[in-house]
């Protein structure tokens, strides 16, 4: 691997929309770099797995990324630090090395928010992305008793991946009420494709206004107690997964001076956040596969200067975030799931921070300085959403290494020269 590497552009995430911001780009002749932590391109939605069915689409783009011949692609790949302007420090299992670019685009998808409530950390409690993910790259869950609860379409497409490897799914818990489920759904028909895929995920499970209260166990799960429509139940399962909706993977892009909207990156027409910096997909904002398919291939278009190419794609875009709007209002979280958590819930479970040592705080950076609170193995990366969505506390920026490193990628340093 060479110590050093140069990119006229370089990609960040090859999920839908860093795949198809590469392919926009490739037929201009720019020496294009792709990073991605998996081993194939596909990011979440379309993740590999022994158990995975991966769909048509995402292979023929993975068959176009394969015959770009001005395209270098290193997965398995982490970035560790920004040690001067346009120039990242990256890592993969065998070496590091640092990579400078003319050109970059974020492409960092999101992550599940997951809230903290009694009993989420037992053995049997994941994500309900997480659940999918688990399910394609192998865990048996035949025969298993499933409850799915949170919000949004995650949660309709998790409980049809269990049920499709033999699962018994006892309820998808939406926290949604009825009104705001029947609202988004008779909008449907404006997205026929979306229309159509909701018939096939209905399940006579699913019950609206329905939220977690507690995982019931105490080696492992046993059980969930649920307030389902007001009224407060409790089901015996093997499995909970929850997921309250997603958050944008923003980390990145705040250590490279990228602009943040709320939760998300800032971006433009042109999806540039700063000068030759763009971001598309997730990280700017959830609103599905399709909304980031056509915001990468703005950015990829816009990056190497085809700004008509670009252009003409703003009616597709404009469809699927008048999309994005509708799913996100609809699903918009209830206030009452702040309360969850009780004083002794752990919020932070790396370092063991309970909901009461964070009561107190005022901000993310007293809250770390007095209880470790983010200081772990996820630096964050899950009770950092959950402080948000609890507090309102807005993580800070990371501090390098942004993944844990080998000494010898943080020696590539040292031929770093000064900016």
């Amino acid at each position: 691997m060479p110590m050093n590497e140069y990119a006229d552009l370089l990609i960040i995430g090859a999920g839908p929309a860093g795949m198809v911001s590469a392919l926009a780009a490739a037929p201009s002749g720019a020496r294009i770099v792709m990073l991605d932590d998996n081993p194939l391109p596909g990011g979440q939605i379309w993740r590999d797995g022994p158990q995975a069915n991966v769909p048509d689409q995402a292979r023929r783009l993975r068959e176009r990324l394969q015959a770009c011949s001005n395209l270098r692609r290193h997965p398995g790949t982490r970035v560790i630090a920004s040690p001067g302007p346009k120039q990242l420090l990256v890592e993969n299992d065998d070496a590091g090395w640092l990579i400078s670019y003319d050109k970059l685009i974020l492409c960092t998808g999101a992550r599940e928010l997951l809230l903290p409530f009694p009993g989420w950390t037992l053995p049997g409690v994941t994500g309900a992305g997480g659940l999918q993910a688990l399910i394609k790259a192998g865990l048996p869950v035949q025969g298993e008793r499933v409850v799915i609860t949170g919000s949004g379409p995650l949660l309709l497409a998790s409980a049809a991946t269990a049920k499709k490897h033999g699962a018994q799914i006892q309820r998808i818990a939406e926290q949604a009420s009825r009104t705001a489920v029947a609202g988004f759904a008779a909008q449907l028909p404006r997205w026929p494709a979306k229309w159509l895929q909701s018939f096939s995920l209905f399940d006579r499970h699913y019950r609206t206004a329905t939220h977690v209260l507690a995982a019931l166990g105490t080696d492992r799960l046993e059980g969930v107690r649920l307030q389902q429509q007001g009224k407060i139940i409790e089901l015996a399962c093997d499995r909970l997964a929850c997921g309250f909706g997603l958050i944008p993977n923003i980390q990145l892009g705040q250590a490279l001076g990228y602009a943040i909207e709320g939760q998300a990156l800032a971006v433009d027409a042109w999806q540039a956040s700063r000068v030759d910096h763009y971001a598309a997909g997730e990280c700017t904002g959830f609103g599905g596969s399709e909304l980031a398919l056509v915001e990468g291939a703005i950015a990829g278009h816009a990056a190497v200067g085809d700004l008509e190419a670009a252009r003409q794609l703003w009616p597709r875009r404009a469809r699927w975030q008048g999309f994005a709007k509708a799913l996100n209002q609809a699903f918009a979280l209830d206030p009452q799931l702040k309360s969850l958590a009780r004083p002794d819930t752990l919020v932070c479970r790396c370092e063991d921070v309970p909901y009461a040592a964070l009561t107190g705080h005022t901000d993310w950076r007293e809250a770390k300085l007095a209880s470790r609170c983010g200081m772990g193995a996820c630096q964050g990366r899950v009770c950092g959403g959950a402080v948000q969505h609890l507090f309102g506390w807005q993580p800070s920026a990371p501090r390098p290494p942004f993944s844990p490193a080998r000494i010898e990628t943080l020696m590539c340093l040292d031929d770093t020269p000064p900016a």
